[in-house]
């Protein structure tokens, strides 16, 4: 499983803005194959700071991902509203097993 999580820093006054051009991503990006899990987090005590967790099948499903309409105009359409670039950080994901197969060797 390949998770990605992405940190994201919103301007103020744009905190609505990304949620409603989020939530079109997150509805479109949880039909596309491969797709596991795409949760979007807000911080409780700043509601500037999201986490967007995405996870796929594989590595190959998540950067088709990065080629679908959906993703681009998200891209396009929130890149205005960061107080800083986002920061997406690729994880493994071990648990739940994706699959039967031993984790691949460091």
């Amino acid at each position: 499983m390949h998770v990605t999580l992405v940190h994201i820093r919103v301007i103020p006054e744009h905190v609505q803005d990304f949620i409603v051009a989020t939530r079109a991503n997150h509805l479109a990006s949880v039909q596309e194959p491969g797709n596991l899990r795409f949760d979007v987090l807000q911080a409780p005590d700043d509601p500037t700071a999201f986490v967007l967790y995405e996870a796929y099948t594989s590595a190959a499903d998540a950067a088709a991902h990065k080629e679908t309409p959906h993703y681009l105009t998200w891209r396009d359409t929130v890149a205005a509203w960061m107080a800083q670039p986002r920061q997406g950080v690729p994880y493994r994901g071990l648990l739940p097993e994706a699959s039967c197969q031993p984790p691949e060797a460091p």
